[in-house]
């Protein structure tokens, strides 16, 4: 049997931390951090933090988590990158459903109702 190591959780950690650490750096010391705005920054970070989980769950085919990671991740692009409000409420709706798609597959899996296999089976 395949021993698997969950990073799910250290890479929302990491993500958080400093995503959180950047706003608290933009609320004390300073609006910009190396030029950038940190709301901005730490924005840029979660979408980050959404790709490389989409990228760890399509690694051990998980590929529904992937689907809703990655649902996420675009969604903050638009939001970040949107030039329309049509491309930022797009976004935020991806990220609405993305969120509702993984909390759904989460349940599923943790209940035993998905018949996916957990990742190293």
């Amino acid at each position: 049997m395949a021993e698997t190591v969950d990073l799910q959780m250290p890479v929302v950690g990491a993500g958080l931390v400093v995503a959180i650490g950047l706003l608290v750096y933009g609320t004390v010391i300073g609006e910009t951090f190396v030029g950038i705005d940190t709301s901005t920054g730490a924005t840029w970070i979660l979408a980050a933090t959404f790709a490389v989980l989409a990228v760890i769950h399509a690694s051990v085919g998980q590929y529904d988590l992937t689907l809703g990671h990655g649902g996420g991740a675009v969604g903050w692009l638009l939001v970040l990158l949107g030039s329309t409000g049509a491309h930022v409420a797009l976004g935020l709706v991806l990220l609405a459903l993305s969120g509702g798609y993984i909390a759904i597959r989460t349940k599923r899996r943790r209940s035993g109702d998905s018949q996916e296999p957990a990742a190293g089976s």
